[in-house]
């Protein structure tokens, strides 16, 4: 059985290389993907293989962003540290995913349900990714943030804005304080509930209760008063302009 990995983790990698190999030293583990664009790159190359096990989230986004853009016909595992995401809609695809920690037996019982699969049947990807947003939405409602050698928890209705400089994200609060978060805005915008945040532009993400005031700008463009947001940052790309509207409107939903 060849079977390939998509998993941002090494140390996880690793730990389900070995349990695979306990459970049957016959399975051959033939690649290791990290990311969404290296899994594309691979499948677009014509990587064959019987089973892949792939982790939900990865450094440069979410696994289900990869089968959006490339065909892939393998059965697969999904693993997960988060038992909110998409469980329901796994199961009723018939499609198994496991919890981390893994462990040795429920990889045993992945392994043998993939036994049974009629190898020959396509799955339908496009509809499991679906099935993940529509049942399975959880919006972050804190971010852990360093406070010198402390941690502290910001809560989502004490930020202003996300704001990419310099080639990070930082996270600004109410009163003006910055931190830097493991996020890109890309995965900020997955992540973040849509009616209360919105992306103006490439480097920045506002929430409407920041919003002051809302300006024509020059180009048919919009720009928005934020307290101690700059102007570059501030204004609404024209391609965002229609839907800026209706979210400020209450038109349109996450």
């Amino acid at each position: 059985m060849r079977v390939v990995i998509i998993e941002d983790e090494k140390l996880s990698a690793d730990y389900l290389v070995n349990l695979l190999f306990k459970i049957d030293n016959n399975i051959k583990v033939i690649n290791v993907f990290e990311s969404v664009k290296e899994s594309i790159i691979a499948f677009n190359n014509g990587i064959e293989a019987d089973l892949l096990f792939v982790d939900i989230h990865l450094s440069d986004g979410i696994s289900f962003d990869i089968f959006s853009k490339v065909t892939v016909n393998f059965p697969i595992i999904f693993t997960t540290a988060y038992d909110e995401y998409a469980l329901k809609a796994f199961k009723l695809n018939s499609i198994d995913y496991l919890l981390k920690p893994l462990g040795i037996d429920e990889v045993r019982q992945a392994i043998k349900k993939f036994e049974r699969w009629n190898k020959k049947s396509e799955i339908n990807f496009e509809a499991i990714s679906n099935d993940y947003l529509a049942e399975s939405k959880q919006f972050k409602n804190r971010f852990m943030v360093k406070l010198g050698d402390s941690i502290s928890s910001i809560q989502i209705n004490e930020i202003q804005y996300f704001i990419s400089e310099d080639g990070v994200v930082l996270l600004v609060t109410n009163n003006n304080k910055r931190f830097i978060i493991d996020y890109s805005l890309d995965e900020l915008e997955a992540c973040l509930n849509f009616e209360l945040f919105f992306r103006i532009n490439r480097k920045t993400i506002i929430s409407m209760e920041s919003i002051e005031k809302v300006n024509s700008y020059f180009n048919s463009r919009l720009k928005v008063k934020v307290f101690n947001l700059s102007e570059d940052a501030s204004v609404v790309s024209r391609d965002r302009v229609s839907e800026f509207k209706k979210w400020l409107d209450g038109s349109i939903k996450s």
